[in-house]
C-alpha cells in the first residue's frame, strides 16, 4: 500500500491532541503502525472501539487516565502501558496537570492514518469535538465496520449518517 504521506506525519486537533505516525512495520504477518502522541491536561479521545485492531499505549511523561467501556477508570504512569484489545469500546485522557505523551502502536495497521486524519481534519474544520456534520457521516459511514464512537445515536448512525 502506498501511502499519500511521508513520515513521520503528524496530525492535530484544536482541543490539545497531536498524533506522529512514525512507520509501518511488519510483525508476524501483520503491518503495524508505530504512533507517539501529545494530550493537553484533560484532552483525550472519546469511547471508541477499533473492531480490527489492537491498540498499545506506553506512557513516556505524565499520567493517562484510561477506561475500558462498563470497567472502573484506571491511572497508568510514566513507563506503563495498556494494550486495548480489537472490539474493547474504550477511552483515554490526560490526567495530570503536564502535557501527557505516549508512544504506541495499532496492528493491524489497517485505515487507521487515514481515519484519524479524516476525523482531526473534519475537527480543525467545524472548531468542534464532533466536527463537520457531513465529513463526519461520510468517515463514520465509510468505516463503519472499522471503528465506532459511542456517543454517537445508534439511530443517527443507522439513519441519519448514510442519508448524509
Amino acid at each position: 500500500m502506498k501511502y499519500p504521506f511521508e513520515f513521520p506525519h503528524t496530525i492535530e486537533n484544536p482541543f490539545g491532541e497531536s498524533l506522529t505516525f512514525h512507520s509501518i512495520v511488519e510483525e508476524n504477518g501483520e503491518k503495524k503502525m508505530i504512533a507517539t502522541n501529545k494530550v493537553s491536561p484533560g484532552a483525550g479521545p472519546p469511547f471508541h472501539v477499533h473492531y480490527k485492531q489492537d491498540e498499545s499505549l506506553t506512557v513516556t511523561k505524565g499520567l493517562m487516565g484510561y477506561q475500558v467501556y462498563g470497567e472502573e477508570e484506571k491511572i497508568l504512569k510514566e513507563g506503563e502501558s495498556i494494550v486495548f484489545k480489537r472490539g474493547q469500546m474504550h477511552r483515554f485522557w490526560n490526567a495530570g496537570e503536564d502535557e501527557l505523551e505516549c508512544e504506541g502502536w495499532v496492528k493491524p495497521a489497517n485505515s487507521f492514518d487515514y481515519f484519524l486524519t479524516g476525523i482531526y481534519n473534519s475537527m480543525n474544520k467545524a472548531g468542534k469535538a464532533e466536527g463537520d456534520p457531513f465529513y463526519t457521516a461520510f468517515l463514520m459511514t465509510r468505516y463503519k465496520t472499522e471503528y465506532d464512537l459511542k456517543d454517537i445515536p445508534p439511530f443517527v448512525k443507522k439513519f441519519i449518517f448514510p442519508i448524509t
